[in-house]
């Protein structure tokens, strides 16, 4: 299988350089928004335009360095035995940390388990994305602080909640986006067609952004769908954009365009980051079972760090002192992250029993009894 299969049946369009002043007829724009290539060149498109400054690209750059370097320290810890298990992001921090700061502080945020980019621009620490997978908590943040909302580990459920919270702000009054996270497997559940049917009924201002990262765990997407995903949205009523989702600057205008027609009043509008995991599914996962070397090597070549430093050097917006600078910053981030996990507190085990049921009951309180009688033994045996 090529990478190529997995993309849209009919070929793409190189974006190009504009020029005239018209915009070419819809049927001959590119369907694939870039806006900054493979080899670091900025290119435009007639649909969608951004222009930053030095200090915003190295921001951004910033943004996908940390958070690739956090990545790579978590999945380390979980091979060290301090986590039970890592969703790794590896190869999809564009798509991340593009749309996670097109957003406004009062945007509300529906991940799945795979966000970590987006938790940071939302100021999510990252130490407290680790204790879930460590067994230490469900979750180790407020989510009303950040407008961030818990990992989802149900596959799609939370573009539901998404459209219920959205729909929600909409009765309210408020001008703020709501946006939910969900994969490209996830696409095809009930409870996204579900949540697609009810926010295009209802106009919810709610943006649905895919990171089609060309596998769910190890089902190709070509066994997913028979058209592009972007274009399921036509039929519920609402458009849909693929974006190229290793280019920063194009899913950083893509989701800023999405979540203003939203608040706008347009209702929804479904974003398809067309990225690659270049890791495992999970850290329980090996690709090398059903994906070949050539593929990930293909995807290599359009790194999504690889491309922003590019054109940072390109346009002399970055130095070397720059980049020794952060690669410092990472050494620091990385060793707080591992400090923070091995000091980290065991839960207590029991708790588990006491949020069931309201007014307590007589299973639980069974299946209590059983649980420390059980842990009970280990002590025995250690004694005898």
């Amino acid at each position: 299988m090529t990478v190529e299969s997995t993309a849209a049946r009919k070929p793409r369009r190189s974006s190009g350089k504009r020029t005239g002043a018209k915009k070419p007829p819809a049927d001959a724009r590119p369907e694939l928004v870039q806006l900054l290539t493979p080899e670091g060149e900025r290119v435009e498109h007639p649909d969608y335009s951004i222009d930053l400054s030095q200090e915003e690209l190295r921001a951004l750059y910033r943004d996908m360095v940390l958070t690739r370097r956090f990545d790579a320290e978590a999945t380390a810890l979980q091979r060290q035995g301090e986590l039970g298990l890592w969703a790794s992001l590896l190869g999809q921090e564009a798509a991340q940390i593009g749309s996670g700061r097109a957003l406004r502080d009062d945007d509300y945020v529906f991940p799945t388990y795979r966000e970590h980019g987006v938790a940071w621009c939302r100021g999510v620490d990252p130490t407290n994305l680790l204790g879930m997978f460590r067994g230490v908590n469900h979750g180790g943040w407020d989510p009303n602080t950040n407008n961030f909302h818990l990992y989802t580990i149900v596959i799609g459920s939370q573009t539901l909640h998404a459209t219920g919270y959205a729909m929600g702000v909409a009765k309210d009054g408020a001008d703020s986006a709501v946006i939910a996270y969900f994969g490209d497997g996830a696409s095809s559940q009930g409870d996204v067609a579900e949540a697609f049917t009810f926010s295009a009924v209802y106009n919810a201002p709610v943006v649905f952004f895919c990171q089609n990262n060309q596998w769910a765990i190890s089902e190709p997407t070509e066994k997913q769908t028979r058209v592009p995903l972007y274009q399921r949205a036509q039929g519920y009523g609402f458009p849909g954009v693929r974006v190229d989702g290793n280019d920063v600057l194009a899913c950083l205008a893509v989701t800023r365009a999405a979540l203003e027609r939203a608040r706008s009043g347009e209702g929804p509008t479904l974003v398809e980051a067309f990225t690659y995991r270049m890791g495992a599914h999970t850290t329980s996962d090996d690709p090398t079972r059903y994906r070949l070397d050539e593929e990930r090597a293909a995807w290599e070549a359009k790194d999504p760090i690889l491309r922003l430093r590019a054109h940072l050097e390109k346009e002399g917006a970055a130095d070397e002192a720059f980049f020794a600078e952060l690669e410092k910053e990472s050494d620091v981030l990385a060793k707080r992250v591992r400090e923070a996990v091995r000091a980290m507190p065991d839960p207590d085990s029991m708790a588990m029993f006491e949020h069931v049921y309201a007014d307590g009951h007589a299973l639980v309180d069974e299946e209590r009894a059983q649980f420390a009688a059980y842990q009970a033994s280990f002590a025995d045996a250690e004694g005898n």
